[in-house]
């Protein structure tokens, strides 16, 4: 945790903060500060800053903040994702997180498994938690929005053309001739399909609105491998 993110419930009348839980217990036992010191700070969509530490009593941590600077500049990428399997859907939302992207869609395909969407890593709890988490560890403060899509065809035709308009449209594919591009300047909709990629009227589906199917090379490489490889690859620039 290299950042405390404060919700707006976390402060007081005075405008000071009392942490309790995961994150007080995280501090103490852990960090291991003294009264006096601070600690980076960020409200939950607002800005960073400091917290001094005025008073550890039990399990309870209370500070003083000054949040006086924004956060990281969000990453210019919308990411679409066919649901991947729950056991690697957390670990693909905090690595997301991480490296600052704040749109992500989570769609069906054909070879997503209908169970995967009863899953209760789908949960707007278990969503947040792994979300913060990303957060806390990159230093941000600026929440990703998850918005969950059931019906491939409906989303692709009806939903993606504004959700891509002024974009640079990315289908990632294994098996294409077309390279990922490289270090890119314009804001990115990339498009993410299941293990064993989507198939062929699913692709034939994502060019006719616009997308260049692309191969991250001869390597098949898994979607919480390749999410940050893609991201590395597309904006190399800015790390």
């Amino acid at each position: 945790m290299n950042i405390i993110l404060l919700k707006e419930s976390d402060f007081d009348r005075a405008g000071r903060v009392i942490l309790s839980g995961r994150r007080a217990a995280h501090i103490i036992s852990t960090i291991k500060p003294r009264i006096g010191e601070e600690l980076s700070c960020g409200a939950v969509n607002g800005n960073l800053g400091k917290g001094l530490i005025t008073d550890m009593t039990g399990s309870l941590v209370k500070m003083e903040v000054s949040l006086d600077r924004p956060p990281p500049a969000p990453l210019p990428l919308t990411l679409v994702l066919a649901l991947p399997r729950p056991k690697m859907l957390g670990r693909i939302m905090e690595s997301a997180s991480a490296l600052g992207v704040k749109s992500i869609y989570l769609v069906n395909s054909w070879r997503v498994e209908k169970s995967f969407w009863q899953s209760p890593a789908l949960s707007e709890s278990r969503l947040e938690k792994v979300l913060y988490s990303g957060l806390e560890q990159a230093g941000d403060s600026l929440m990703p929005r998850v918005h969950k899509r059931r019906f491939f065809t409906d989303f692709v035709k009806k939903e993606l053309p504004d959700i891509a308009g002024g974009t640079l449209r990315i289908a990632a594919h294994p098996g294409t001739k077309e390279r990922f591009p490289v270090g890119v300047e314009n804001p990115v909709t990339c498009v993410v399909g299941p293990e064993g990629g989507f198939i062929d009227i699913e692709i034939k589906t994502l060019e006719e609105q616009g997308f260049r199917a692309a191969t991250l090379g001869n390597r098949i490489l898994r979607v919480e491998t390749a999410v940050p490889f893609i991201v590395s690859r597309l904006f190399s620039h800015l790390f």
